[in-house]
């Protein structure tokens, strides 16, 4: 598995494979499939940014992909990243989401971040274990501040010092 730095060939995959977590999942809090434009819009604001958008590459086709982002849009946040890693479902627990994530520590220190925040939906226990394994710590919760499936939802913050 190649994890390489994500061209603009790779949009429809990101877009295939991100949609299908917004159907079938709650790691992202939305019910509206996005669009190509969209992705490509979020994947031009990175690039333009110097910010990584890295994919798993199985040599035939994408598998997932993992991206950080400003966290807060102050000035004294500037230092702290939010990262995303979303691997396609036949894919899923067979260590990826791990790579891809571990791909974007020597991006953020190679452009001197400080911190990396992550947003778990609670239900999600084995990415909360697998950030936990990869030094993440958590730091709270908040309660029921998103609503998907007709339930409330609950996040998790968890946070790593790169």
């Amino acid at each position: 598995m190649l994890i390489r730095d994500a061209t603009d060939a790779d949009l429809p995959e990101i877009l295939a494979i991100y949609n299908d977590v917004i159907a079938t999942t709650t790691a992202i809090y939305d019910e509206r499939a996005s669009t190509l434009e969209e992705r490509r819009a979020w994947y031009e604001d990175r690039r333009r940014h110097g910010l990584p958008v890295l994919v798993a590459d199985s040599g035939r086709d994408v598998v997932g992909f993992s991206s950080f982002g400003e966290w807060r849009s102050r000035w004294g946040y500037r230092f702290t990243v939010e990262h995303s890693v979303h691997v396609r479902a036949d894919r899923r627990r067979q260590g990826l989401g791990r790579a891809l994530i571990e791909a974007l520590f020597p991006r953020a220190s190679a452009l001197g971040m400080h911190v990396m925040i992550a947003h778990i939906d609670s239900e999600a226990t084995a990415s909360c274990r697998l950030h936990e394994r990869l030094g993440f710590e958590p730091v709270g919760t908040f309660r029921q501040v998103a609503h998907k499936f007709d339930r409330w939802l609950d996040l998790v913050a968890m946070q790593r010092t790169i």
